[in-house]
């Protein structure tokens, strides 16, 4: 097959490496705009990745096959729409299916309409709104842009004057206040064609920016699969009253969502929760999950973007535990510092790591450097979850970026046997 991958991140490279190295290729593979270690598997081409005519003069002009749209931005802006007008296969929601991601109101009218499990919410576009919803949750305080933040549009504290001033600062959209969910969160992502949905195995990120789960909200930075303390039934649970029932009630509106929904769930006291959707593979539990996938990606997203997933037999996994840890530029989440150089990707690798670019660019004179927040994503495996970070860390060690930093417990808990979802009812049950 011909295809093109939209998007310049690590989730991106993941996606490429992934159909680069599948048993049904060689593929030939394009990228738009793509980034440096894409490069090394991808021809690139200097196209804006949410100009919908742009991309699908690009899919006709290379006679692709498949485009798979990475990122967020390009899905609500309607990059898929343009792709399939064009004739061509698109894996990616229409732009008014991706509002499931870009506006978290419209995703909390989906779920109540399809009696899907989520937090309690208050729609807020007014200051004197906003504080009254923080006073009836009370804390921790849970503030999110309605709109596309790059993962950072949601702040939760205790702090209700910090609290308060994010929900200030978003106020140019709408705000949703939303109740806590206790218990560890799981990220699942559900393929779908529209009509039939297939679950992938569940992740776990770590949010914040520091080691014990301190600092300010991130993208993400670092996660791991699989989970050995979710319960059994998890996956069938999540498809039989989330994933499925979203999907559904989609198509009932005459929006029918085909592509990925990522499911952002807690594992709450009270039962299962979905925390927010988001409608493409999130970043970094992408890195992850498709280092376990055995069955030829290619073929799951081709099948999901011709409406064929029926026909895809079960998805086959690998035994093995992954682990990515991301290694982030100096001053993130906040005020980055670019153009720092970056050596020891090559040793790194010779270690049996695989490294997935984010945020790099090669200068004039042929140097590596930063170009964002998130710069690498250093992807291990092993027999269990403690092998596969002892093979992302020893590969860490070996990169050097000046000023960068990475938390050193990504997965950490979990190897230990630290995690428990032991209040989670157990499948079938209905919560109080």
């Amino acid at each position: 097959m011909r295809i093109l991958v939209i998007g310049t991140g690590a989730r991106e490279h993941a996606l490429v490496r992934a159909l680069a190295t599948g048993s049904d290729g060689p593929h030939e593979l394009h990228a738009a705009p793509g980034n440096p270690g894409i490069a090394a598997l991808a021809m690139l081409h200097p196209v804006e990745a949410t100009d919908g005519a742009a991309v699908a003069a690009l899919a006709r002009d290379l006679a692709a096959d498949l485009v798979v749209v990475g990122p967020e931005a390009p899905l609500v802006a309607g990059v898929a729409d343009a792709v399939r007008e064009a004739g061509i296969a698109a894996f990616g929601p229409g732009r008014e299916a991706a509002a499931l991601e870009g506006s978290k109101a419209f995703a909390k009218d989906v779920m109540a309409a399809a009696a899907v499990p989520t937090a309690m919410a208050h729609v807020c576009t007014t200051v004197d709104e906003v504080e009254s919803a923080l006073d009836a949750f009370g804390a921790p305080y849970v503030v999110k842009d309605d709109g596309l933040a790059a993962g950072k549009g949601v702040v939760v504290t205790s702090d209700r004057a910090e609290a308060l001033a994010h929900a200030r600062a978003c106020l140019t959209n709408t705000v949703v206040i939303e109740e806590y969910l206790d218990g560890p969160e799981v990220s699942l992502f559900c393929v779908t064609d529209g009509a039939t949905v297939v679950p992938l195995v569940p992740a776990q990120d770590s949010k914040r920016a520091y080691d014990g789960d301190e600092g300010p909200n991130t993208g993400g930075m670092g996660a791991y699969s699989p989970l050995p303390w979710a319960p059994p039934g998890l996956v069938d649970e999540v498809v039989t009253r989330i994933a499925q029932p979203t999907v559904d009630e989609m198509a009932r509106r005459g929006t029918p969502f085909a592509g990925v929904l990522y499911v952002g769930l807690a594992l709450t006291s009270r039962g299962t929760r979905v925390v927010e959707f988001n409608a493409r593979f999130g970043d970094p539990e992408t890195q992850v999950v498709l280092a376990r996938l055995a069955t030829p990606l290619a073929t799951v997203l081709h099948a999901a973007a011709t409406m064929r997933l029926a026909d895809v037999p079960p998805l086959r996994w690998r035994d093995e535990a992954a682990v990515t840890v991301v290694v982030a530029a100096h001053g993130y989440p906040g005020d980055v510092r670019s153009g720092d150089p970056i050596t020891g990707i090559a040793e790194a690798e010779a270690t049996g790591v695989h490294v997935l670019h984010a945020g790099t660019r090669v200068t004039d004179d042929g140097a590596l450097v930063a170009a964002g927040g998130r710069v690498l994503s250093v992807v291990g495996t092993g027999a269990d979850l403690a092998a596969a970070r002892a093979s992302a860390y020893a590969g860490v060690e070996r990169i050097a970026l000046p000023g960068s930093h990475h938390r050193g417990d990504i997965a950490l808990a979990a190897s230990r046997g630290d995690v428990t979802a032991s209040s989670w009812p157990a499948a079938g049950e209905v919560a109080p």
